[in-house]
């Protein structure tokens, strides 16, 4: 079976590896998300791809599910003691060599889709892990401060400010002039099934979805395309759809993420059991739905997750 799976961070992550778990045999290609990209210390910094990696290759950082395990930070500390920031971007010391080295290859001339095999060479995530694109995007966000409309990255937005201001746009900025990476619209019109894991809807699979030739390549490839709410009782599991949904004026609930996404584009969407109550709505809008427990508490929960999506995947092909 041929898999391919849209992937933020470490939604995206932790599903593929309950996926991988649910579907060993399965061939697995992951469409990482790269709008939230951005330069840092001179360096290519590409977290969701990274985490993708790193969850997959047994090197991340459990607890935060972002970042690698047994991690240090002085390089920040003398860069900081220097003077020189961002100090609130904090890359670590085993982190760092990683960005380093793709950096040094982008520079060779190198695409960061040849980039990120080459470090997937080390990580043997199991997966094929494809960015969006080579060219270069990045997401920002619209917000007013001090009474003036300002434009920051996606990354300032989120972990300097912790999204406290209203979002009032998300502008995936370079999305409409890119064009997909090699391999990406090649694995879509191979896959078997499309699964949309409970990443943000906006910032993450929403920015993928706006390289031109991607939803078009999905909604016109002709199998099952699944996806999983990541809102869980009108909130989000983790992270800030919310905030980012409000500035597109989509709610953040589960059935009004399925009805952005379409009936054009997804086949059917799994909610979590505490919207249960939704099906009807998301189904009367012509996406199969079902309610199952949609918390990865662990590997175990993410498997069963990613069986009930292919299990659906397979009623919607029937």
């Amino acid at each position: 079976m041929r898999i391919v799976v849209l992937a933020g961070g470490i939604g995206g992550a932790r599903f593929l590896r309950g996926l991988k778990r649910a579907a060993p045999d399965a061939d697995v290609t992951v469409i990482g998300n790269t709008g939230d990209d951005i330069h840092l210390f001179g360096l290519k910094v590409c977290p969701d791809l990274d985490t993708v990696m790193y969850t997959l290759g047994g090197g991340i950082n459990e607890e935060q599910g972002w970042g690698r395990t047994d991690e240090t930070f002085q390089v920040k500390a003398e860069l900081a003691a220097y003077g020189v920031g961002p100090e609130w971007f904090g890359l670590g010391d085993r982190d760092f060599a990683t960005h380093i080295v793709r950096t040094q290859m982008l520079g060779a001339g190198y695409p960061l889709s040849a980039v990120t095999e080459a470090l997937c060479a080390r990580w043997k995530p199991g997966v094929r892990l494809l960015p969006m694109s080579d060219d270069r995007i990045e997401t920002h966000v619209a917000v007013d401060l001090d009474g003036e409309r300002k434009a920051v990255h996606f990354q300032e937005y989120w972990v300097r400010m912790r999204a406290s201001v209203p979002a009032q746009a998300v502008v995936p900025v370079g999305a409409d002039q890119a064009k997909p990476a090699p391999g990406v619209l090649e694995a879509v019109a191979a896959a078997d099934v499309i699964l949309f894991p409970p990443s943000n809807p906006v910032v993450s699979i929403g920015t993928i979805l706006a390289v031109p030739g991607i939803r078009e390549a999905i909604a016109e490839a002709g199998v099952p395309v699944v996806g999983l709410s990541p809102i869980v009782g009108n909130a989000p599991v983790r992270g800030m759809a919310d905030k980012v949904l409000a500035a597109i004026g989509v709610e953040a609930t589960a059935a009004a993420v399925a009805l952005h996404y379409g009936s054009g584009l997804l086949d059917g969407w799994l909610v979590d059991t505490v919207d249960a109550g939704a099906v009807a709505d998301i189904e009367g809008a012509g996406i199969r739905s079902r309610a199952v427990p949609l918390l990865m508490t662990d590997v175990d929960a993410a498997a069963a997750m990613a069986r009930e999506a292919l299990t659906m995947a397979e009623e919607v092909r029937a």
